[in-house]
Order: C-alpha cells, then structure tokens, then sequence
C-alpha cells in the first residue's frame, strides 16, 4: 500500500511536534517536507533523520512556503497539515484556498492527536494573539505555586533555531545555559526571567521526551505558551491571556480562538490602558463562546530605572521582536514606559537599519518608530548592534524580558523596563490556584 504523500505548513515548533505525534512511526504517512514561514532563515535546513524516525533515513527537508505550489505539483501532494499560529483566520483560509487550488486536501489538526498526558498535574498558560502578557502571567504563576511549596518546571513553547539534534531536549537552569545552548535573542527574552525567578525551564523539539525529563524534578509542570498556540499538554487547569488593545482578535485569530473556547481562566491583562468599550468587548466575546469560565483582570504595571533621566531626551525604543512583526503592535512596554517618564522625542531607527533589521522594516513596515530586538542569528544581532548604535538619539529604553546590554556592545545610555502580572479585584490568581493545588 503506497503512503499518503504530506507536506507539514510549519515555523520551526508546532509542525515539529505534530509530525512527532502523528507522523513519526506512521507507515500511513510519507511527510516528503515541511515549509517554514514567519521566522528568518530558517528554511534550507533538514529535520534529521535522529528524530524524523527510522522511515526517514536522509531526514525531511525544510523548505520555503514560498514554493508550496511548485512542492505540491512536484510531489503528488495528497494532503498538506497547516502547523503554526498567531495568524488571522482569513490567512488561514487563503493558505487553505491555494492547497486546494493545487488539487490537495488541506487539516488541521486538533487537540486529541496533539496533546501529551503528563503524569504530574499541568497549567498551561496560552494566549488570543502574541504579546497579550503571557510571560508575566507564566511568572505569577509559578510565584503563587512556589509559595505554596510547590517545585514547579517550566516548559517553554518551541523555539527550535539552531541545530536541532542538538536541542532535543534542553534545560536551563543558569544565566550560563543560555549561551551553552546558543540562544536566540527570542530564546532569552522567555529562558532569562525563568532563570532569575529561580525557577528550571525546559525547551526543544521532542516534546514527549521534555515531559519526562521536566517530570523527575517537579510537582507542578507548567506550560508556557508561545504566540497563540495551544498547550502541547493536556491541562488540568487552562489559562488563556486576552489584550483589550486588540479587542476582537480573540475571535479571529487562529489558534487563538480554540484556546478562548477550552480555558478554565481567561485573564485579561493591560485593563489600566485600555477603554472600558474595549474591555467589554473583549468580556462579550469570550463569553459568547466559552460563557462557563473565570475571568480575572489584570494590569502589568512598568517599572523604569531612574525614569527622571529619561525626560525631555531623544529616544530610541527597542521592544520585543515578535509583538511588533507577526504579533502586530505597533507599541510595547518601552513605548509606554518612555512617554509616561516624559520622553522629548520617539527616534525613528528606520533610517539607520542596517542588514537584516532593514529588511525586517520592509516586510512589516507598520512598525514605525520602534526597534524590534530582532536575534536570530549571530547576523542579525550584529545587525541589532549595529543598527542601535547607529541611531543619533539621547539614550536607549529596552522595552524586551531581557538585559539587551549582555549580549550587544551599546554606546549610549541605557534605562530597562520591567513588568509583572498584578490582578485587579476578584477572582484573582491567587484564589484559583488555592483551589486548584487543594
């Protein structure tokens, strides 16, 4: 019986993990490629044969999505599997309008197929779109259960950039692991608050095998999500972060919307900013699909070292990479944290982007006048470097997770933002994991 011929549509994390759980082993099944979109350069490589399995002995190409037509045509594509996240429902479609076009089904595939059980109790903690505060709901988190005696292992979403048997299984439990692991900017703005917390945090690509390392260590195991994907595990309690600043997008964004449809909690942050229209939106929308759940308001109230220094100066602010590119902002944390310190002028870098930053520009050109921290690669962070240094402006405000100043040289001043989840009334957090862990 000849083998249904797949392409996987991936991103370097959720078309890894598919293919582990339903394609690997799978004599049904002939996974010929995986396409790769949204990340910088990191198609041309190969899922190796270690972990594509024994049916694949060379391993499996990872080409562009670009050329996912001429792939379908060439290779008798019977079926292609949709893989990767923060994307707007109408995008999906189109993706799925081409597939068609080309003669071949198109899958997406759910929960039941996808999902790990874990032998340990699981909170996962996802999101509606990218940057909605996922990292500083993750910390609170892991902070209540620490303090109610809990060992707690985080497992971060995917962020598989590098050499790939290499990061099969990966844990991190000092600032130094970061650089063993050669990490991405993006790596480290998620791997570097953990750390500091105290807490261990795993990552990778084989995440069954993650699960069971992070299991030896921990009472708790939790989820931290990445983009608007859904948990690689099964939950025992599910907590879903929503953004009022982009009210609507939790019903319009794939796959956001399935997590609004399973949480147990849905915690809408950055309700300080945000107009009260805009809350009740977000309020009416989520309890249109899933009107059983908790919902918990929540700030992430900015702090800013000798924000006094800041005022009347010319601005560069760099911000986290993938809230500005596929997660559509066009501000951060250091945009409102400059401006509420009484920033003169917002420098726009665009003028100075060198390299990869400057192409990073062309393809999202509704950044504007932000610098995202964009590090894939030692290219593109000396690109980063470069750019940050080249900009004529007073000082620097970094607006990402991490101390930017470890890893680029910066010559001019330089003040960083800090944030934390701080819940607003009842129900809190705190209430619902006494509960939970009783």
């Amino acid at each position: 019986m000849s083998r249904e011929q797949i392409i996987i549509i991936g991103a370097a994390g959720r078309d890894f993990h598919n293919f582990n759980c339903v394609f690997r082993g799978n004599e049904k099944y002939e996974v010929v490629a995986f396409t790769a979109a949204q990340i910088p350069d990191i198609d041309g490589r190969k899922y190796p044969a270690s972990l594509a399995g024994e049916l694949y002995p060379e391993g499996i190409p990872i080409l562009s999505e670009d050329d996912l037509p001429q792939l379908i045509a060439d290779n008798n594509i019977e079926c292609c599997v949709f893989a990767y996240s923060d994307v707007a429902h109408v995008d999906v479609m189109h993706v799925a309008a081409l597939v068609n076009s080309c003669g071949a089904d198109f899958k997406l595939l759910g929960e039941r197929d996808t999902q790990v059980v874990s032998t340990k109790p699981v909170i996962s903690i996802c999101a509606a779109r990218t940057g909605c505060g996922k990292s500083q709901t993750t910390r609170r988190v892991s902070e209540i259960l620490q303090a109610a005696g809990l060992k707690v292992a985080a497992i971060r979403h995917p962020m598989p950039y590098g050499d790939l048997e290499k990061q099969k299984v990966q844990r991190f439990a000092e600032l130094a692991d970061l650089e063993t692991h050669k990490c991405t900017i993006e790596e480290m703005e998620e791997y570097e608050p953990h750390i500091v917390l105290g807490n261990v945090i795993f990552a990778g690509v084989d995440y069954e095998a993650i699960l069971r390392e992070a299991e030896k260590e921990a009472d708790v195991i939790l989820w931290d999500g990445g983009n608007n994907d859904t948990s690689f595990y099964k939950s025992d309690l599910h907590i879903v972060v929503v953004d009022p600043h982009r009210a609507g997008h939790e019903l319009t964004y794939y796959p956001g919307e399935t997590n609004i449809h399973m949480a147990d909690v849905v915690v809408m942050n950055k309700v300080v900013e945000a107009t009260f229209e805009q809350i009740e939106e977000v309020r009416e929308n989520v309890r249109s699909i899933n009107p059983t759940c908790k919902i918990v308001e929540a700030a992430s109230p900015l702090t800013i070292e000798d924000a006094e220094e800041i005022a009347g100066k010319t601005i560069l602010v760099v911000e986290d990479g993938p809230t500005l590119t596929h997660g559509g902002m066009t501000y951060g944390a250091g945009t409102v944290a400059a401006l509420k310190s009484g920033a003169g002028e917002l420098v726009d870098p665009r003028p100075w982007a060198v390299g990869k930053l400057a192409e990073t520009f062309e393809i999202y050109p509704e950044i504007g006048t932000l610098l995202p921290a964009m590090g894939y690669g030692d290219e593109q962070l000396a690109d980063l470097e470069k750019t940050i240094n080249a900009v004529e402006c007073d000082a620097v405000v970094i607006g990402t997770p991490i101390d930017l100043n470890r890893i680029v040289k910066i010559d001019k001043p330089t003040y960083r933002v800090g944030y934390s989840l701080q819940e607003i009334g009842s129900p809190n957090l705190t209430e619902i994991l006494e509960k939970f862990t009783k």
